[in-house]
């Protein structure tokens, strides 16, 4: 496998965005070592609690969550994932995989050596970060699962249809318009091209073309075997798992119905709807806040 690493400078002066950069290494089974980029910022015994993004952002979407949840007093970890952000990417699109993604993501996590973790996951951030906690249910003591599914097969929304056929035909892929496209407020300049810097040119975003055609829609998609296992473990998970969806995106609409019945910890959560689109941390960072620390402190206080 060959991998692509995006130059410092083009993450260099990004607004609102002082964090610095730490780098764990993964390998894969041909052995291959991949970097891995994440946030880890707040006092080392702090509640942890992992921010995990989707397609095709990076952790630079929770720019305005990771500040207001470490002046609580938690511990805020937010990865890339391979193929985005500051991370290593794979240069050929055949080597991005859902099972890799799962394994890689699952050797960073086990070097973090976290555990009673609060995972808030976003689109691909939950398909993977929900494998996490139902292969690893132990380390984690809470879950906010906004925006996400974890599909085995059964069909597909005209929303999601939609975006993988222009995620396939576009001759060039326009990435920080695309999640300027995916929010309701208007980002700057400046944001737009904060999500636009971890591609230099086209041959950085073979991950972000081929994870749409990962998503396991139909019975034929691999890994819908792994997720029917992963969802039964989640139907065995009783820590607080609470959904937090917004009402303006036709590519996840509803896909909270599926949590709030099959997942034991979702039972009497304060589940909600957000006024926001598809990138919700866009438009409600402090409405994510709000829910995260809630959870957190339900659960101090000995309450689910």
């Amino acid at each position: 496998m060959h991998a692509l690493r995006t130059p410092d400078e083009r993450f260099a002066r990004l607004p609102d965005w002082p964090f610095a950069p730490r780098y764990a290494t993964v390998v894969d089974a041909d052995g291959t070592a991949l970097r891995v980029h994440y946030v880890d910022e707040g006092p080392r015994d702090g509640a942890p609690v992992l921010l995990m993004h989707g397609e095709p952002s990076w952790s630079y979407l929770y720019r305005r969550v990771i500040p207001a949840l470490t002046a609580k007093g938690h511990r805020v970890i937010a990865p890339d994932l391979i193929g985005f952000g500051r991370s290593d990417k794979p240069a050929a699109r055949c080597d991005y995989t859902y099972e890799r993604h799962v394994d890689w993501m699952g050797q960073w996590l086990a070097q973090m050596d976290l555990h009673d973790i609060t995972l808030f996951c976003q689109d691909w951030g939950g398909l993977i970060g929900l494998r996490l906690v139902a292969s690893s249910p132990e380390q984690f003591a809470g879950v906010v699962a906004a925006n996400t599914g974890l599909p085995v097969g059964t069909g597909r929304t005209e929303g999601f249809m939609a975006w993988l056929n222009f995620s396939q035909a576009v001759p060039q892929m326009p990435i920080g318009m695309i999640v300027h496209g995916g929010t309701a407020r208007d980002l700057s300049p400046a944001e737009i091209a904060a999500y636009d810097a971890p591609f230099p040119d086209e041959s950085f975003k073979e991950g972000a073309r081929q994870f749409p055609r990962l998503v396991p829609v139909t019975p034929e998609h691999a890994s819908v075997a792994e997720n029917q296992a992963a969802w039964a473990a989640l139907e065995r998970f009783d820590k607080p798992f609470l959904t937090a969806f917004s009402d303006g995106d036709s590519v996840t609409r509803g896909g909270e119905a599926v949590f709030q019945t099959r997942v034991p910890g979702a039972k009497c959560q304060p589940h909600v709807i957000l006024q926001g689109a598809h990138f919700l941390q866009e438009d409600c960072p402090v409405e994510i806040v709000t829910i995260i620390e809630g959870m957190i402190q339900r659960r101090t206080k000995g309450f689910a």
